[in-house]
């Protein structure tokens, strides 16, 4: 796993939604905040997003918008009237303890459309727009499926276009990155700075001094932070027992492990199970467009 991809997966839960809406003459919509991320992509016309903190920002035909953080926000025409289709959706997510990736991204990423630029994500939306319109076999498969690389590309884009943030910088310095690649791909391994620094060809002191002003945290205390947020992932997610996942993150019990774990999260790991699985209960409907 890479980190983007495990940032992901240790919030998400249960599946997407979205819909495809139309306005036409003079609309205006309020959107209240949410307990996830939400998005807006515009396929005709154009409007305004009107965030609670923060700028209004206009959108046209082809640009997509992100509220990583479920910022409430309101929906209204541009000046010039006319028919308007957006693709609206929302991500359920735990934020109890989500990874600074995603937790320093802005309220609102806004990623407008250009000619030839972020060919993956201009993709994701014709095909999400086609299925939406076509209902065609295999839709409820195929949807939930676009939607999540949807959020992928978005998270890219805006990587690839931030100007501020430390996480482009720690996943574009080739250390640091393979570092965090190794700790990921096997959480379990029995990891020294000493043994990460060998395995990303750098001296011990390099490789912390690098690390650690990056991320933010020693390369061992971030492994110690992650390992608790993979247990309550597969907590959440899984039927395991707590001494299989501490074999599978790395502690050589499970006693070890709920010790850790009650210090990080403040509750035990077969409470956290519990709550956790209230929480993915799929919420009664709401209103998710304009």
């Amino acid at each position: 796993m890479d980190v983007v991809s495990d940032a992901i997966s240790a919030v998400r839960l249960g599946h997407p939604s979205s819909e495809r809406v139309r306005k036409s003459c003079s609309w205006c919509t309020r959107l209240d905040p949410f307990g996830g991320a939400g998005f807006h992509v515009v396929l005709k016309g154009g409007c305004r997003l009107l965030p609670d903190d923060g700028a209004p920002v206009s959108l046209g035909v082809g640009d997509a918008v992100l509220l990583p953080h479920g910022t409430g926000h309101v929906l209204t025409e541009r000046p010039q009237r006319g028919e308007t289709e957006i693709l609206c959706g929302r991500y359920r997510l735990d934020c109890s303890r989500i990874h600074p990736l995603l937790a320093e991204m802005p309220q609102v990423v806004h990623l407008p459309s250009r000619v030839g630029g972020h060919r993956e994500l201009r993709a994701a939306i014709d095909l999400l727009a086609g299925e939406l319109d076509e209902r065609l076999p295999g839709a409820c498969v195929a949807l939930p499926h676009l939607l999540d690389l949807l959020l992928v590309y978005m998270i890219r884009a805006w990587m690839t276009e931030a100007t501020s943030g430390a996480w482009p910088r720690v996943l574009g310095d080739p250390v640091t990155a393979g570092a965090l690649r190794a700790l990921h791909s096997d959480p379990a391994a029995p990891w020294t700075t000493e043994r990460l620094a060998a395995e990303v060809n750098v001296s011990r002191p390099t490789l912390a001094r690098r690390f650690t002003t990056l991320v933010g945290r020693p390369p061992m205390a971030y492994l110690t932070w992650w390992r608790i947020i993979l247990t309550a992932t597969l907590l959440r997610d899984t039927s395991e027992t707590l001494a299989s996942i501490a074999g599978r993150v790395g502690y050589g019990s499970p006693y070890a492990l709920s010790h850790a774990f009650q210090r990080e999260f403040g509750t035990t790991p077969g409470r956290y199970r519990k709550a956790a699985r209230e929480a993915s209960a799929p919420p009664p409907h709401a209103e998710i467009g304009p």
